[in-house]
């Protein structure tokens, strides 16, 4: 791997005015903010050109029988799945990655996402490409190419985990029922004969494979060798730039709204109430699964969405510095920096297990097993010159021991900045 010049992700103006002024979010921060990084609804381009091959192209299949069990997105469609089979020496190992896609956290936020592939499989893509840990190619994907690897959809808005409804707003909230609808479908489609299984997530996604990391676990034998990954899903329960707490209120209007208690760890909700147990910085040493954590210590979401969201900053102080980092003031570094320091604060006992890895890098990014780019190519992300790949490919393989955390910014010169323009 060489290290290159850092890669800019760009944000097509028009969108990324949508995003200030609060179009796509209906008055919610964190949904615009959703909206931008992960539901395709503004266009995110590369300023360097690719020269990778195209990736795989694979299809969405619905889980026909999951209404009988109440297994329904938000409105009540079936939700759905992509898989890719797995080949050669992969054929009977498994990666189930659950997609991302932020949170409703009250009944209007829930009813305008019933309108979104994050809330209906009526408007889910027919098919989507395999990039990154979902990769069907070596060069691209060297330990898990050749798995059977599955993209679950996310269409509750509670990170697969809520269980209850609102009939008033004809809103089904049944994450818990659709994860485990989608797990038994799998399983028929060959997953009960996994050899090697890992579940892995972006974002609200990989908040839920840290939730469902032990229930995964134990859907398998004994003998199945099975690990979790969590991909910027490490949300911290940080103060914004205004002194208060917003993604702890999101987190409490989910956790509310959809019954999320109902699915949270018994150990936990023994010593704190719900939504601090929704938080994984509190969730992790209730875990018992291997687990990986990947984050970037300036995770591009957080900061725009819970450390300096409009809300927060009503004047736009940190607009500036949100949308890119070398125009943040000595100040306003220094509350980053400071996040970061709660970030390593709250992986310390967590990191301290044997059977634990860590990937923290100083980047301001996010999701970024999911990007050919960060994942596996020519100038990805290094730590301890080693890409994040083969990273989360030593730790599961037990290769190695992998306990990496990145020097404070701006040291790490790999690093594959989001910059908004």
């Amino acid at each position: 791997m060489t290290n290159m010049t850092t890669m800019k992700l760009v944000l097509v103006a028009v969108g990324f005015a949508c995003l200030l002024s609060g179009v796509i979010s209906f008055g919610s921060d964190t949904l615009s903010m959703l909206s931008f990084l992960e539901n395709g609804a503004v266009s995110v381009s590369s300023t360097k050109p690719s020269s990778l091959p195209q990736p795989v192209m694979v299809g969405l299949t619905l889980i026909e029988g999951a209404a009988s069990t109440g297994a329904v997105c938000l409105d009540g469609t079936l939700p759905g799945y992509h898989l890719d089979r797995g080949f050669g020496s992969g054929a009977n190992s498994w990666l189930v990655h659950l997609e991302g896609g932020g949170w409703c956290n009250t009944i209007r936020n829930c009813v305008y996402r019933k309108t979104s592939r994050h809330g209906s499989s009526n408007y889910m893509e027919s098919e989507i490409p395999f990039t990154g840990i979902l990769s069907n190619k070596a060069e691209e994907n060297p330990d898990f190419f050749n798995w059977n690897r599955v993209k679950l959809r996310y269409c509750d808005g509670a990170s697969f985990s809520g269980d209850s409804q609102d009939e008033s707003a004809q809103l089904q909230f049944r994450g818990q029922k659709i994860w485990l609808a989608a797990i038994e479908e799998l399983m028929s489609k060959g997953m009960q004969n996994a050899e090697q299984a890992l579940l892995s997530g972006c974002s609200a996604g990989g908040l839920a494979s840290i939730i469902h990391c032990d229930e995964f676990r134990n859907s398998f034998p004994e003998s199945t060798k099975v690990k979790c990954l969590s991909d910027a899903g490490f949300f911290l329960d940080a103060t914004d730039v205004s002194g208060g707490r917003t993604l702890r209120n999101l987190f409490e209007g989910v956790v509310q709204l959809q019954e999320v208690q109902k699915n949270l760890p018994t150990s936990c909700l023994n010593k704190l109430d719900p939504t601090s147990c929704f938080f994984p910085q509190n969730m992790v040493e209730h875990v018992e699964t291997p687990l990986f954590i990947l984050n970037a210590a300036y995770d591009s979401w957080q900061v725009q969405a819970s450390l300096a969201p409009p809300s927060a900053d009503p004047f736009g102080y940190w607009n500036d510095c949100k949308s890119n980092h070398a125009n943040c003031s000595s100040s306003q570094i220094q509350f980053l920096q400071d996040f970061r320091v709660q970030l390593l604060n709250d992986l310390k006992d967590f990191s301290s297990s044997s059977q634990t890895g860590l990937f923290i890098n100083s980047c301001f990014s996010h999701c970024q097993s999911e990007r050919q780019g960060t994942w596996f190519s020519d100038d990805s992300p290094l730590l301890r010159n080693t890409p994040i790949a083969v990273a989360v490919g030593d730790w599961y393989f037990d290769r190695k021991d992998v306990k990496a955390i990145d020097c404070a910014y701006p040291c790490d010169n790999t690093c594959h900045h989001l910059v908004f323009k």
